[in-house]
């Protein structure tokens, strides 16, 4: 093999944006090459494996992406995607909240206020229209105001449900929306809640409706309703890998990448580190440089101060890619957790639980005000340290068991039972006021306030019954997925200059980079922020073709919310 190698587009990390970008490219017809520094490829779609036949997952498990164009232009079907499809109706379905005091009800007005934000009530029903609004759809061009009549959720009520259209309602937060639409306390906290862990926040400014829809891609039944992939996030990530292998992409693990290089102003390839698999190699690209990878280490490590004006790298270095992260507790027990007294009675009488050992289902707690709420984003963003929440009031969350495959060993495990995840938000180790090794040494405090948290409502997870806690503290996860601490809807400094068209430098936006044939592809700079699978790439694809780096075939379609930029070729096909 000859030192240096030639593609058409040079992909810089094989998470989920690179491995999708890479897929869409190739299908394209471009030879591609996808670097990854690590020996596998997943970013935060990865899976354990701590004993023989347990798969856990130590961050991403659910899918946000049900209303994705990728899945029908990347044909993810044939490539081996399968997910179990849980599409319970948000209007009939009698749910409940779990709160200090036990189960509390939620209301008509709750049901039809969030199912009328989330398009369940227009004729028809508006809901993936709306999700892929908000977020499945690039920026508009800088020369284009950004205006309430232009927004592409704007545009989306102001046609299917005129009377949520207002234009305070791009100001508000999402509690305040939700105050407008629905009625209880408990079920307006566990909303912010989920929104908090899920990409913008509940109390942010400015953000209601990506807030509120990013809660939504998991609870509507025609966009996922706690639908999963089998396999978990890594089974969908596989499907992507097999697509962009089976149209000729190439992917390299083991080879970090140490430098982008750039000549005459524009990117034309990458040298590999000295110690990747390939050391020190260079990789040449015909067309185009793609950075999925987060805004620090593509700028401010692979390009460099010299290639950037000064105002750029300044922005990029306030850009903080820490905000809070969650701690991750994964449970072997000899018998299975059951409720406690104070919630049992009431899911036994509905026969609630999944698999052999009747799983309880749990989801938030406690829901019981945004008091609460406001206490533990105080606690994790504000003190910055050892939680300082009574153990009695950590919000916390509990992946759904019930939508997991029977194959899977959180449905079915013979040597015993194995929870799905308990998550916890806690303070981003960089910011820890105690060192970002600080989660680590008190790793079994750590562990033991969170039995303490979880047994509010389940029991068995006593000494007598714990056969392993397996954990993920925040320096766990960010470790493994440095991308996805920042991948919040702020990437993480809210304010007004990151909504949408600016979030969260304005030089970056539209996926473009001042350096010519560099692009970049992560959610730490790109819209939108959070979780949304194929979000990203799907909108580089609109920004690529205008550029003249891709031509797609009838597979392709854009946005019917995207405006071409003036002088470039339009992303629309005909």
């Amino acid at each position: 093999m000859s030192k240096d190698e030639r593609f058409d587009v040079v992909v810089i990390g094989a998470g989920p944006n690179g491995m999708t970008t890479a897929a869409y490219l190739a299908k394209c017809g471009l030879s591609v090459c996808v670097l990854e520094e690590r020996t596998e490829c997943g970013g935060a779609c990865e899976t354990q494996e701590p004993i023989p036949g347990v798969r856990i997952f130590p961050h991403a498990m659910l899918m946000y992406a049900s209303p994705a164009p990728g899945f029908e232009q990347l044909e993810l079907h044939k490539h081996g995607f399968r997910m179990n499809w849980s599409p319970h109706d948000v209007l009939t379905e009698n749910t409940d909240f779990a709160c200090t005091d036990g189960w509390r009800p939620i209301t008509d007005k709750d049901k039809l206020g969030w199912a009328k934000l989330g398009g369940l009530l227009g004729t028809p029903p508006f809901t993936r229209d709306l999700m892929r609004a908000t977020f499945w759809c690039p920026p508009h061009p800088p020369e284009v105001e950004v205006t309430d009549e232009n927004v592409p959720y704007m545009q989306v009520y102001k046609q299917h449900q005129p009377d949520i259209w207002t234009h305070e309602l791009r100001e508000m937060t999402m509690l305040d929306l939700l105050d407008e639409h629905c009625e209880t306390e408990h079920f307006k906290t566990a909303m912010a809640f989920a929104a908090w862990a899920s990409g913008a926040a509940g109390h942010w400014e400015g953000v209601a409706i990506p807030a509120v829809t990013s809660v939504q891609l998991l609870t509507l039944p025609n966009t996922g309703n706690r639908s999963i992939p089998r396999g978990g996030l890594h089974g969908y990530f596989h499907a992507i890998h097999r697509a962009a292998v089976s149209h000729g992409a190439v992917v390299r693990t083991c080879c970090p990448v140490d430098e982008i290089l750039i000549e005459d102003g524009r990117a034309v390839g990458v040298r590999l580190r000295e110690t990747a698999a390939m050391g020190g190699r260079t990789i040449r690209a015909n067309k185009a440089v793609i950075a999925a990878i987060d805004v620090h280490q593509a700028f401010l490590k692979m390009v460099g101060p010299r290639h950037l004006d000064p105002g750029v790298i300044q922005k990029i270095k306030d850009v903080s890619l820490k905000n809070q992260t969650l701690y991750v507790s994964v449970f072997h027990t000899k018998t299975p957790l059951k409720l406690n007294a104070k919630f049992a009675s009431h899911q036994e009488a509905k026969g609630i639980g999944s698999g052999p050992g009747r799983t309880p289902q749990l989801g938030v707690y406690p829901c019981d005000s945004r008091e609460i709420y406001y206490e533990n984003v105080a606690d994790v963003d504000g003190h910055k340290g050892q939680p300082v929440v009574p153990a009695e009031r950590v919000m916390w969350f509990h992946g759904p068991p019930q939508t997991f495959d029977p194959t899977d060993c959180q449905a079915s495990y013979k040597r015993g039972y194995i929870s799905n995840a308990f998550e916890v938000a806690v303070t981003s180790p960089d910011l820890h006021k105690e060192g970002e090794d600080a989660l680590d040494r008190y790793k079994a405090e750590m562990d033991a306030y969170m039995r303490k948290a979880y047994s509010q409502m389940v029991d068995g997870l006593d000494d007598a019954n714990l056969i392993h806690h397996w954990s993920a503290t925040g320096r766990d996860v960010e470790f493994r997925n440095t991308g996805l601490i920042g991948g919040t809807w702020c990437g993480s400094r809210h304010d007004e200059d990151q909504l949408w068209t600016n979030r969260p430098i304005q030089e970056l936006a539209r996926y473009r980079t001042p350096i010519e044939g560099l692009y970049h592809a992560h959610q730490t700079s790109g819209h939108p922020g959070g979780l949304c699978l194929m979000a990203i790439p799907y909108n580089l694809m609109h920004i690529l073709i205008e550029d003249g780096i891709a031509e797609p075939g009838d597979w392709w379609y854009a946005s019917p919310w995207y405006i071409p930029q003036h002088g470039k070729i339009s992303a629309r096909r005909g």
